[in-house]
């Protein structure tokens, strides 16, 4: 591997390939309200950006919901894809999505919309939503008001600092209020899938094998302090969920160039259309 290979495979936000198989098995999965709460329970066309290895496109699924996965990594897609055969995906990001104008209901991702450029991803959103369409983000977040949960924090980094998805939404202009709930949940990990959610993380992935299996070390000394024997660890989670509606598309209305006055008929009436002819401009 090249020098500029090795660094663009230690770069955070494609660091999730190689660890693709940990982060389906370590990870936790969304609680099954909140993916109503972002979706609906009637049937859907529902895209989702960067659907990872398919940890939410399961949830959307059993929901009855017409899904499209984009994921732009090919190794968390192809998992997603061994999976959840009979979901439509592509291979692409959210600055470039692969569909029409007004082609879904509801665009939603699942703990990925931080990794995105939200001045050409924003855009692109209110594009493919149908009038009255939403977006709905979701994070799940380990709940560090507990102690030792704190304390697990502390070993395998601290969590994402998350740009408030509320203020980027009101500030592009194209969506109207944002609305907030939020869901707590417990995930059970053992000995296996603490190791698998820890090697997940992209601050982790981008670490040299000898920095990750020290790690690995400290995380296990804290499973054997704080486990529970054969049932494992119950993990608390808050899933963080947002949505906002798209605002109407406005489509003024402009006269063309203005040209000289059509001459008069054999009645002296002008044509029609020499100075009506209108221009629809669709500014987006």
């Amino acid at each position: 591997m090249s020098t500029d290979e090795t660094s663009q495979s230690r770069e955070p936000a494609r660091s999730f390939g190689g660890v693709a198989d940990a982060y389906h098995r370590g990870r936790p999965t969304y609680p099954r309200e909140a993916v109503v709460w972002l979706t609906g329970e009637q049937p859907l066309r529902v895209l989702e950006l960067g659907a990872g290895t398919g940890k939410l496109t399961e949830q959307l699924v059993a929901l009855g919901h017409d899904v499209h996965a984009t994921e732009p990594d090919a190794q968390m897609l192809a998992l997603l894809q061994k999976n959840l055969p009979d979901v439509r995906v592509s291979q692409s990001t959210a600055e470039e999505i692969p569909a029409g104008d007004g082609s879904y209901d509801v665009v939603v991702s699942a703990q990925a919309f931080h990794w995105f450029d939200p001045a050409r991803a924003l855009p692109e959103i209110a594009r493919v939503l149908r009038p009255h369409g939403r977006v709905s983000l979701v994070w799940n977040q380990r709940d560090e008001r507990i102690p030792w949960v704190k304390r697990l924090g502390k070993i395998i980094g601290t969590q994402e600092r998350l740009t408030e998805p509320a203020e980027l939404l009101t500030r592009s202009k194209l969506f109207g209020e944002t609305e907030e709930a939020a869901y707590r949940f417990w995930q059970v990990v053992d000995r296996g899938t603490v190791q698998d959610l820890v090697r997940s993380r992209s601050n982790i992935a981008v670490l040299s094998e000898g920095q990750q299996e020290a790690k690995m070390a400290e995380v296990l000394a804290f499973y054997d302090e704080y486990g529970r024997g054969m049932d494992g660890m119950q993990l608390p989670y808050t899933a963080s969920c947002f949505r906002a509606e798209v605002l109407d598309r406005v489509v003024p209305t402009l006269p063309l160039k203005s040209e000289e006055p059509a001459e008069g008929g054999e009645d002296g009436q002008v044509s029609d259309g020499s100075s009506t002819d209108m221009l629809l401009i669709d500014f987006r």
